[in-house]
């Protein structure tokens, strides 16, 4: 379906575009070092079906609603800023961080997956990114073209998840030993200023700055 050459220049691409840092990677390094490596990890699950979601659009062509509809488009964004924007403040303003607790309980995983789910898929960016960036790939010669960015899809989002992953390890190791340090308070103070900042970004980003 795919020539080597077109695969290996695909790969390459996403493989850069994957360890840009960015809103899933931040949310990600927020939820690893203030709840640990296991609230990351399902959080990159949350983040992958998100994806695919926007993936499977992309390939029906309902991912252009967002360029023909600049409405759908707003509406979406800022539905989307102010779920982050909700996250953060719920998190500055809990107990935990206000002072350090020896007995927090950690999120549930059940939230983690929940909250990266949808600042996920009411990201409109990312709807627009797909459709931009998978179609480049795909040759109407080889077959479907929706199959085609459907597979291309999947292998971006795979990629893109094993780093992530990689980077909640990495991020809750840190968070560990900042925690020892008696900085839980700080940390989640920082977690919850990082999805402000987030939802914030989205908020003022228009599609045009996109």
């Amino acid at each position: 379906m795919f020539d080597t050459r077109t695969l290996m220049i695909f790969y390459v691409g996403a493989l850069l575009v994957n360890l840009a840092p960015g809103p899933d990677m931040l949310f990600v390094v927020a939820r690893s070092v203030a709840h640990g490596a296991t609230a990351g990890a399902v959080a990159v699950l949350g983040i992958f079906l998100g994806c695919m979601v926007h993936i499977a659009a992309a390939a029906l062509g309902l991912s252009a609603l967002f360029k023909t509809v600049p409405l759908a488009y707003d509406m979406v964004r800022l539905s989307g800023a102010a779920y982050l924007i909700c996250i953060g403040l719920r998190g500055l303003l809990s107990r935990d961080a206000v002072r350090d607790r020896a007995d927090a309980i950690a999120i549930p995983p059940w939230v983690s997956f929940r909250q990266a789910f949808y600042t996920n898929l009411l990201n409109p960016k990312v709807a627009l990114f797909f459709l931009a960036f998978l179609p480049q790939f795909a040759d109407p010669a080889h077959g479907s073209l929706a199959l085609q960015v459907l597979i291309l899809g999947l292998i971006f989002d795979i990629n893109g998840c094993l780093i992530l992953l990689v980077v909640a390890g990495a991020s809750g190791r840190a968070g560990r030993w900042l925690e020892r340090k008696g900085l839980r308070a700080a940390l989640n103070r920082v977690a919850g200023g990082v999805f402000v900042a987030l939802g914030l970004k989205l908020a003022f980003d228009s599609q045009q700055r996109g």
